[in-house]
């Protein structure tokens, strides 16, 4: 499915010398600054929020030709007591078909008294460009709206846990599924959470782009227009997650790999927990996609439950 969206896509593929300009700008830009929300970053709009029942929504903090996308949204199950509970995020994969089982772990957390909250990523959902599929515009062979997605998305999970710290909520948590997981990954050098779960996260940039199968109309699209696997690493130190320092502690992020996994291979997600000193992993046997992961997900959301972190 990936590489027929690709190959649909084939004229997005960016340019070289567009790429090149692209990376100049981004080399002098660390972490902290790329993925500023609009407090730190006075240049970015703040955000208007509105809320309609159990839909969250405001201004994006980065704006694009695709007016679809302008608007974030979150849907919020709310817990019966909704002033001061803790908040979970859910972060769905790329190309996300429903929200289903996304609906039934909500539940099972809203039991236990926590907020969930469910964003729609850039391009998905209610956020779906017009003409394109389901987040087909999310990852293509245009690295640098590829780069900005990525940057529009961390964004937007930050305000969302800033607006549930303004309702009082002290404790977020995060669980996150491939996509959504690199997202949410990406976020921990700049927000502390109580725990997090990251489900097949990206871990290795450059694998995911030039080696895994599911990649293989990408890579040949790039290779195509001199844009070789050395020159995206220039990249590495915004998107990698690889290159940054997680604030939450080693022992409350559990990262999940799955044992065929050719996208993002237990091999580089082993190497990031510890890098991220000693995060614990698990393994189930599925490849990228499976209900395997998300099981123990839930068996790993139970331990810290019950053992919330010391002060």
């Amino acid at each position: 499915m990936m590489n027929r969206t690709q190959w649909h896509l084939r004229h997005h593929t960016v340019s070289l010398e567009k790429l090149h300009a692209y990376l100049e700008e981004c080399d002098p830009q660390d972490h902290n600054g790329f993925y500023a929300n609009p407090e730190e970053n006075r240049t970015l709009k703040p955000p208007a929020w509105r809320r309609d029942g159990d839909l969250l929504s405001w201004n994006s903090p980065l704006e694009g030709p695709h007016s679809e996308n302008n608007t974030a949204r979150a849907r919020l199950y709310e817990a019966p007591k909704l002033s001061g509970a803790p908040t979970l995020i859910l972060l769905h994969s790329l190309m996300s078909a429903n929200d289903f089982g996304y609906r039934r772990i909500a539940g099972r957390f809203n039991k236990l008294g926590w907020n969930v909250f469910f964003p729609h990523l850039p391009y998905h959902y209610s956020r779906r460009a017009k003409g394109y599929g389901n987040g087909a515009l999310t990852i293509t062979s245009d690295l640098i709206r590829n780069a900005e997605t990525l940057r529009q998305s961390v964004i937007e999970l930050r305000q969302i846990m800033a607006w549930a710290r303004q309702q009082g909520s002290s404790r977020i948590a995060l669980l996150a599924t491939s996509y959504g997981a690199w997202v949410a990954s990406l976020s921990l050098s700049l927000e502390v959470t109580d725990f997090t779960i990251l489900l097949q996260p990206v871990a290795d940039v450059r694998h995911a782009t030039f080696e895994s199968p599911a990649s293989s109309t990408m890579s040949n699209l790039l290779l195509r227009n001199k844009i070789y696997p050395d020159l995206i690493a220039r990249h590495a130190h915004l998107s990698s997650p690889a290159h940054l320092t997680p604030l939450t502690a080693p022992h409350r992020i559990t990262v999940i790999g799955g044992r065929y996994d050719q996208l993002s291979p237990s091999k580089s997600l082993k190497s990031l927990c510890a890098t991220w000193g000693g995060a614990r992993y698990r393994e189930v046997p599925q490849g990228h996609f499976g209900y395997s992961a998300m099981r123990c997900a839930l068996e790993e959301s139970e331990y810290y439950l019950s053992h919330p972190p010391t002060p």
